[in-house]
């Protein structure tokens, strides 16, 4: 007995994790349907040793399903994310069209498993790819005192912006070194290789990025805290995969620093980089794998009530596709499909 899902957005970069973690995990699967535009159907691609073809997403495409993976533009999923609710399936959805839908439990396993008790809508929203991996690094802290502020910079990868924003870095990186003509940046908002680029997202008129925005609201939603202050600074950086994150968080009460390694030794999906290993905290390391890393904790020499880490992530795995298999599996829990 398995579940019967759907993919949508199946070709994606995203999508094709998607279909990885699925296997890796030995999710159980009863039947599988993998979706995409009309472009991209037809398409043959491969899952657990069998070959499938591409459909093109149509309401009777989730006609039986129990569970949609989801991984597309936030224009498209605000219609066909409800379609497949109303069809019965339980959506998870990889884009910004829920997240703060207060009828739309935005979940990080490790962090707010129990906000999937209630899903009004038929639709989970995964996160942002900064906020999530941000969040599983404080949940345990908070647990130790709650958290006033946090002040963080993000150091964010090329692949945030899909296939065409690793590609246009790596033609950048190219003619850099072949003292070229650097091409004109399409994904990106200017030219990324050997640069940083603080205004790859939309602008408010605050001046805060829509990454930004996402960082703060989606934070105290899924720590369950709308009291926290988050002051975030988005910075996209010439790294190809793997998102880092510089840190501070204020609380109530004193924090240690053994005290805050000790929580984060013991915290699902985190795994704690000791100072002697400088290796395991750089985005080229952590390539590939699932947990959150987290290391060079250090007191605030600022603030009595302060802490700093650096946190390290797989931005399109634990940032999206992980996670959104593992709020599939704590379903399993919850609905005991399979």
């Amino acid at each position: 007995m398995g579940v019967r899902l759907a993919v949508v957005g199946a070709t994606g970069a995203v999508g094709e994790l998607m279909r990885q973690v699925l296997e890796e995990r030995r999710f159980p699967v009863e039947s599988i349907r993998f979706l995409a535009s009309s472009k991209s159907a037809n398409r043959s691609i491969h899952f657990a040793g069998k070959e499938y073809t591409v459909q093109e997403v149509t309401p009777e495409a989730f006609q039986g399903v129990q569970i949609v993976l989801s991984s597309t533009p936030a224009s498209i999923s605000r219609h066909w994310s409800l379609i497949a609710a109303q069809m019965g399936a339980i959506v998870i959805d990889n884009s910004s069209a829920w997240r703060m839908d207060p009828e739309v439990p935005l979940v990080v396993p490790e962090v707010n498993a129990k906000d999937l008790q209630s899903i009004p809508k038929g639709i989970i929203a995964n996160p942002n790819c900064s906020t999530i991996q941000m969040v599983v690094a404080l949940k345990p802290l908070y647990q130790i005192s709650r958290i006033k502020r946090v002040i963080v910079a993000t150091y964010q990868a090329s692949s945030g912006k899909g296939a065409k924003g690793v590609n246009e870095l790596d033609a950048q990186i190219r003619a850099l070194g072949q003292n070229g003509p650097i091409p004109v940046a399409t994904a990106h908002a200017g030219t990324l290789a050997g640069n940083v680029l603080t205004m790859d997202w939309k602008l408010g008129d605050d001046g805060y990025t829509e990454e930004e925005i996402k960082m703060i609201k989606e934070t105290q939603k899924i720590m369950g805290d709308e009291q926290i202050r988050v002051s975030p600074t988005c910075a996209r950086v010439a790294v190809r995969s793997g998102h880092s994150e510089a840190i501070n968080v204020e609380f109530e009460t004193p924090v240690s620093v053994e005290q805050a390694k000790n929580a984060l030794r013991q915290a699902p999906g985190v795994v704690l980089v000791e100072e002697n290993n400088p290796t395991g905290l750089q985005p080229l390391h952590v390539a590939g794998q699932d947990h959150t890393f987290v290391g060079r904790i250090r007191q605030d020499p600022s603030c009595a009530h302060a802490l700093n880490l650096w946190v390290v992530a797989d931005n399109l795995r634990k940032g999206a596709a992980t996670n959104a298999v593992q709020i599939a599996q704590e379903l399993l829990k919850i609905k005991k499909w399979a």
